[in-house]
């Protein structure tokens, strides 16, 4: 999905949230200047290599998401996408995610952290309400990239997706993978609160609009 098809959804989902774009631009300009100084970032160009016609394996961060994990073998898929905080639930099965897609609000940050250290690639994401945690979290970050929702910047860039989960889906269609096969992901979770119920749903309507171009799998 190129960015014009994005930013006409984007406007929408705004609306419809009652989120400011001048918060989101903010955010992406303060992460854009992090990463200027940062030493440690990574170039888009090695998530084509590791995607582009490769098997690619979607984690949801949904609470069912280690028992789907038991029932999966990861071994047949040659990159794992971890959304946030699912990256704690595969630590805790020793899987290493390749990527991870995060607006850094998971409740173990410090696996996100720890895990950048060993060599998976974190996709640290600006939006107007995490800009506390951009400030105090990327710079511990490493194999780094910065992405936004709004209007990308020559430093940090917009995969298209609104929430970890389907900004992971987006990601992988984005370098063409070969497969992309979803697991912990529950768009009807009546766990969560109401506005992160309306961003299910608007998580859930992004990914039935890129299923029209996009072979993607619920496992």
């Amino acid at each position: 999905m190129d960015f014009t098809q994005w930013d006409l959804l984007y406007k929408q989902i705004i609306k419809d949230m009652g989120f400011d774009q001048a918060g989101d631009e903010r955010a992406t300009h303060l992460l854009s200047q992090l990463l200027y100084k940062h030493k440690h970032t990574t170039d888009p160009a090695v998530l084509s290599k590791l995607i582009r016609g490769n098997r690619v394996l979607v984690c949801g961060n949904a609470p069912a998401l280690a028992t789907e994990l038991n029932k999966s073998d990861t071994t047949d898929y040659d990159v794992i996408i971890a959304a946030d905080g699912a990256t704690e639930v595969l630590l805790q099965q020793n899987i290493q995610p390749t990527i991870i897609v995060t607006d850094l609000d998971a409740d173990n940050i410090e696996a996100e952290i720890e895990a950048s250290k060993q060599g998976t690639i974190i996709l640290a994401h600006a939006h107007g309400d995490n800009i506390e945690a951009i400030t105090s979290i990327v710079p511990k970050l490493e194999n780094v990239i910065g992405t936004t929702q709004t209007k990308p910047l020559y430093n940090v860039y917009n995969f298209a997706g609104f929430t970890d989960g389907d900004r992971c889906v987006f990601l992988a269609a984005h370098f063409n993978s070969a497969t992309i096969t979803l697991i912990g992901f529950d768009f009807e979770d009546s766990s969560v609160n109401e506005i992160k119920k309306k961003k299910l749903k608007w998580a859930k309507k992004l990914l039935l609009i890129l299923k029209k171009s996009t072979d993607i799998t619920y496992k």
